[in-house]
C-alpha cells in the first residue's frame, strides 16, 4: 500500500537544471519542502489506522475465549509501519508514503491491507482449525489518501516553481 506524488515532466526536468547548477542549497530546501507536504498524510494516515473499528460478531454462547495470546497492539503498530521517502533524481522522483512491511511483524505484514478491505479473517488464538471474522471500516488508506491527494499536488507545484524562480 502506497502513495506516490510524482512530477514525470516538470520535475525531471528541474531535476536535471538542479544538478546543473549544482547548488546542494536549494536541493536540500527543495526535498525538504516535499517531506513537508507529505507529513500531513502520513500523519492522517496514522489517525485513520488508530482509530479504525474492528468489530466481530462475539463468541456464540458456550463458547470459551480469553485474552489475546499477544501484547501487541494492532492498530499502533501499524501505524508506526508508516513511513515517507522522499527523491530528488530520477525517473522516482518525488514523495512516496506507504506502510513499510519490514517493520512489521511477519503475521502482521498483510493486515494493513485486509483492514482496507474492510474484512479481517484470522485463526481464532492460533488455531488454525477455527477461523474468525472482523469487520473494519473500509478503505482506511484510500480514502485517507484521495483526501490529501489534491492537497499534496498543489504543495509539490508550489514547490516545484518556487526552485524553478530561484533557478533563474
Amino acid at each position: 500500500m502506497r502513495v506516490q506524488i510524482l512530477g514525470t515532466g516538470q520535475l525531471l526536468e528541474l531535476q536535471r537544471r538542479l544538478r546543473a547548477a549544482g547548488n546542494e542549497n536549494i536541493r536540500a530546501s527543495m526535498q525538504r519542502r516535499v517531506r513537508r507536504a507529505a507529513e500531513p498524510l502520513r500523519d492522517a494516515l496514522q489517525d485513520s489506522i488508530r482509530q479504525t473499528d474492528l468489530t466481530s460478531a462475539g463468541r456464540g454462547s458456550g463458547r470459551r475465549g480469553g485474552p489475546s495470546p499477544t501484547t501487541r497492539p494492532l492498530r499502533a503498530t501499524i501505524a508506526g509501519a508508516i513511513r515517507i521517502s522522499v527523491r530528488n533524481t530520477g525517473a522516482g522522483a518525488g514523495a512516496r508514503v506507504w506502510v513499510d512491511k519490514d517493520q512489521l511483524p511477519r503475521d502482521l505484514r498483510g493486515m494493513p491491507a485486509a483492514i482496507n478491505t474492510g474484512r479481517v479473517r484470522h485463526p481464532v488464538f492460533g488455531n488454525r482449525r477455527r477461523w474468525a471474522q472482523q469487520n473494519a471500516t473500509p478503505l482506511w488508506w484510500d480514502r485517507t489518501v484521495r483526501a490529501h491527494a489534491p492537497r499534496m499536488t498543489r504543495e509539490v507545484e508550489r514547490v516545484v516553481d518556487d526552485v524553478r524562480r530561484r533557478l533563474n
